[in-house]
C-alpha cells in the first residue's frame, strides 16, 4: 500500500514553513501501527531537520497494550530537489540523535507515575551521563536539599515517597568561552498538594515532568552531536504529594536565591523548584545564558495555543532568535508580555519577599508565573542584565490527545545550533546575540 500526502504551502507569518506540526498526524494516519514501513519526505534541504524530527514524533516508544509489543523497522528517506547531494554522515548522525531525543522526551512524559518516579528519572539521568564521555554529574537529594538551602525543591517534594532531587549534568569542553544552563521542571506527578486538583483536573499530571524530560534528552543529543560551549542540564525533580510532611498554605520557604516565599497555593509548585534551579545556574554554574523549560501554567494554552509554547525573556534579541528557531525546528514559540513593573506586584506579601501565586489571575498570569522564576535569577528586572534568560512555558504543547509530543529538544538544538559541531544545525540556526551583550554594557561611572 502506498499513500501520498501533500502539505499546503500556505502559512501565516507565525507558523513554520515546513508544516511540521501536521507531519506527525499525516504519518500516523497513513502508515498505520503495524509492520515495517517507508517514509519518503520531499522538501527543500533547509527543511530536512524539521521534517525529520516531525516524522519521529509519529512513533512513540511507550505502550502497555499487550497487542502492540512487536518491533518494526521504519526507513525514512529524503528527496531534496533544490540540492540533490545526499545527506552526509554528520547529517544522518544529527537526525538520529535528534529523533532519539524527541522519542526519549515523549517516553518519559508518557510513562505513568508508578513507572516514572523521582528515583527513575534520577537513574535515567545518571545512565545517560555515564554514556557520554567527559560529562560530570552532581545530585542532591532529600534532606541534603534542605541542608544546602534548596527550599523550593525540598518544600515541594518533602511529602513524597521518593525524595526530591536536583540533578545537574555538565559538559565542559576545552576552549569554551560561554556557559549555558538549561533548567527543566521535573514534577513527576502533581496532585496539587493541599491545594488539591479535582478528579477531572488531576488525570494527565504525569506530564508535569515535560520540561525536565526535554532538557535531559536535548542535553544528551547536543553532547552526542558535539557542543563547543559549556552546557549544563539542571533537572529540578520532585513529586507534589499530600501527606503529613507536605507543605501547606501559609508556610514560608527560603529558596536557593536567599529570597523568602510565602506559600498561598501549593499547586503553584513548578515555579518553586525552578526558582532553585535557575539560582543554582547563576550562583554555582556561573551561567551566561539560562533557559528554563516547564509545563508551568494552563494559561499557556489559552494565550499561545496548542502549537506554540509561550516565551518570556529579558532579552529582545534572544526573543527574536527563539521565535526564529521555533519556526525553523517546528517546536514553535511565541512571545508573552514581559512587563515586570506592571505584573510582579501580584506576588506582594506582608510576611515574606513574595508569595508563590498571584492575587489576580486575569493580569497576565502566564507572564507572572515566568517572572516568579526570573526573580530568583536576576538581581532585579530593570537594571542592565549581562545574564540572558529565556523561559519556555510548554504546558499545552507537551502533549496532543493522550500522547506526549516530544516537544523541546528540536527547539534547543536549533536555537543553540551555532554552538554545535553539526553542519546541519549550524546552517539552520539563527545568529545568536550572545556576543553583543558585553559590547553594549554601559560603562560604570567613576
Amino acid at each position: 500500500q502506498v499513500s501520498i500526502a501533500t502539505l499546503s504551502s500556505k502559512r501565516s507569518r507565525n507558523t513554520t514553513p515546513t508544516a511540521a506540526h501536521h507531519i506527525m498526524d499525516t504519518v500516523t494516519k497513513n502508515l498505520g501501527k503495524n509492520g515495517n514501513g517507508n517514509v519518503v519526505v520531499v522538501c527543500q534541504k533547509q527543511y530536512v531537520f524539521a521534517c525529520g524530527v516531525a516524522v519521529a514524533r509519529a512513533f512513540p516508544v511507550y505502550t502497555r497494550k499487550t497487542a502492540e509489543t512487536t518491533n518494526r523497522n521504519i526507513t525514512i528517506s529524503f528527496v531534496t530537489p533544490d540540492d540533490p547531494a545526499p545527506l552526509s554522515d554528520s547529517d544522518l548522525s544529527t537526525l538520529t540523535a535528534s529523533a532519539n531525543a524527541i522519542r526519549l522526551t515523549a517516553e518519559i512524559v508518557d510513562r505513568p507515575r508508578n513507572e516514572m518516579t523521582c528515583d527513575d528519572i534520577v537513574k535515567r539521568a545518571n545512565e545517560i551521563a555515564a554514556s557520554l564521555p567527559g560529562v560530570e554529574t552532581v545530585v542532591f537529594r532529600g534532606e541534603e536539599l534542605r541542608d544546602r538551602g534548596f527550599g523550593g525543591i525540598y518544600g515541594v517534594g518533602q511529602a513524597a515517597e521518593t525524595p526530591p532531587a536536583l540533578v545537574v549534568l555538565s559538559h565542559r569542553p576545552a576552549n569554551a568561552t560561554k556557559t549555558i544552563a538549561w533548567c527543566g521542571k521535573g514534577i513527576m506527578y502533581d496532585t496539587g498538594g493541599f491545594s488539591i486538583k479535582t478528579k477531572t483536573g488531576m488525570p494527565g499530571m504525569k506530564r508535569d515532568c515535560g520540561g525536565a524530560a526535554a532538557i535531559l534528552a536535548g542535553f544528551e543529543a547536543a553532547v552526542r552531536i558535539g557542543f563547543t560551549q559549556n552546557l549544563h542540564a539542571v533537572l529540578c525533580v520532585a513529586e507534589n504529594s499530600v501527606g503529613p510532611k507536605a507543605t501547606v498554605p501559609d508556610d514560608i520557604h527560603i529558596l536557593y536565591s536567599g529570597k523568602s516565599v510565602e506559600i498561598n497555593n501549593t499547586d503553584a509548585e513548578g515555579r518553586l523548584v525552578l526558582g532553585d534551579g535557575v539560582a543554582y545556574a547563576r550562583k554555582d554554574l556561573k551561567a551566561d545564558i539560562v533557559l528554563d523549560m516547564a509545563t508551568l501554567t494552563s494559561a499557556q494554552g489559552i494565550i499561545t495555543g496548542t502549537a506554540h509554547a509561550g516565551l518570556l525573556t529579558n532579552s529582545e534579541p534572544w526573543e527574536k532568535c527563539a521565535v526564529e528557531a521555533g519556526l525553523i525546528s517546528g517546536d514553535m514559540v511565541y512571545p508573552i508580555i514581559y512587563a515586570p513593573e506592571l505584573h510582579f506586584q501580584e506576588f506582594k506579601s506582608s510576611m515574606a519577599d513574595m508569595k508563590n501565586s498571584v492575587k489576580c489571575f486575569d493580569n497576565a498570569y502566564c507572564s507572572n508565573a515566568g517572572l516568579f522564576i526570573g526573580s530568583h535569577l536576576l538581581h532585579d528586572f530593570h537594571s542592565f542584565q549581562v545574564l540572558q534568560w529565556l523561559h519556555v512555558d510548554m504546558s499545552r504543547v507537551a502533549y496532543k490527545g493522550e500522547r506526549a509530543t516530544g516537544y523541546g529538544p528540536a527547539l534547543l538544538l536549533t536555537l543553540f545550533g551555532k554552538y554545535s559541531k553539526s553542519s546541519m544545525l549550524t546552517a539552520i540556526s539563527p545568529n545568536l546575540p550572545a556576543d553583543t551583550a558585553a559590547a553594549k554594557r554601559p560603562k560604570s561611572s567613576k
